[in-house]
């Protein structure tokens, strides 16, 4: 392995230590879970930069996403555990909310009309939902091939790649791959309809939660925004913390937000019944 490509140090812990001990979130910016009862936390992880990861999530159950180095971006994708051709619908969510990027307060709704995502905490107020994925080829005509059989756990790996990889755990293919939420990530569009990146939006201490909605699949990919003008492929880690903040209650401010929002809350609410 080349010297120049060093390995990620990877925080796992010894075999002998339960899952239930892995403390990350102890290590996390200061401020950076505020409002988190910390007696109700299910664990947390530390996604290297350019990695990927899934879940599938209960219902009442929130992640916490934190950004560990400035420009951080996670493209995540929702799909509905009971039935997976369920799945977040971005025209759908922009549209009901009448916006073209999210914050505290919306819903990342499914293309059932039910909420299956809330933006219940945001250090950010902006996170964009059309900049799409960084995908391998444009990855590699911007920073070289870095394969894994040459440099470890320092290769490049694309969004959509990465994303593929994860949903592929859960039947899924393709196909089905969907236009992600890129949490961290700001993207404007000029009166020409250009796409512009906000480079310096986020910094390390960000951070965004969603609370789930109903039970779902999860995937996040933490490879660069394709739009990132950044010259190196060196995305920052991000910390994932996962706690058990209940349903949303009936003065829920997301719930609350916008009349959409209830209804698509109240869509959700009668289908967990």
């Amino acid at each position: 392995m080349s010297a120049q490509h060093p390995e990620h140090t990877l925080d796992n812990p010894p075999a002998s230590t339960p899952v239930d001990a892995i403390a990350h979130w102890q290590r996390l910016p200061a401020g950076s879970l505020a409002g988190v009862s910390t007696d109700h936390i299910l664990w947390s992880e530390r996604v290297p930069g350019g990695g990927h990861w899934s879940w599938r999530l209960k219902r009442g159950t929130a992640l916490r996403f934190v950004a560990l180095g400035a420009d951080a971006n996670v493209s995540v994708v929702l799909y509905a555990a009971h039935q997976t051709l369920e799945r977040y619908n971005m025209p759908d969510s922009l549209k009901a909310q009448h916006t073209a990027h999210y914050r505290h307060g919306h819903v990342l709704m499914s293309d059932m009309g039910r909420s299956m995502a809330s933006f219940t905490a945001d250090s950010l107020g902006w996170h964009d939902p059309l900049g799409a994925l960084l995908d391998t080829p444009t990855m590699q005509r911007r920073f070289g091939e870095h394969r894994f059989e040459a440099h470890r756990n320092g290769m490049h790996r694309s969004g959509k790649d990465g994303l593929l990889i994860e949903i592929g755990k859960h039947g899924l293919g393709r196909r089905d791959l969907i236009a992600p939420v890129n949490l961290f990530s700001k993207v404007t569009v000029d009166e020409e309809g250009r796409f512009h990146f906000a480079a310096g939006h986020s910094q390390s201490g960000d951070f965004v939660e969603l609370r789930m909605d109903m039970d779902v699949v999860v995937a996040v990919s933490t490879a660069p925004h394709p739009l990132n003008p950044s010259e190196a492929y060196a995305p920052p880690q991000v910390g994932v913390v996962a706690w058990r903040s209940g349903p949303a209650p009936a003065d829920d401010f997301c719930r609350t937000f916008r009349g959409e929002n209830a209804r698509a809350h109240h869509n959700s609410d009668v289908f967990a019944l």
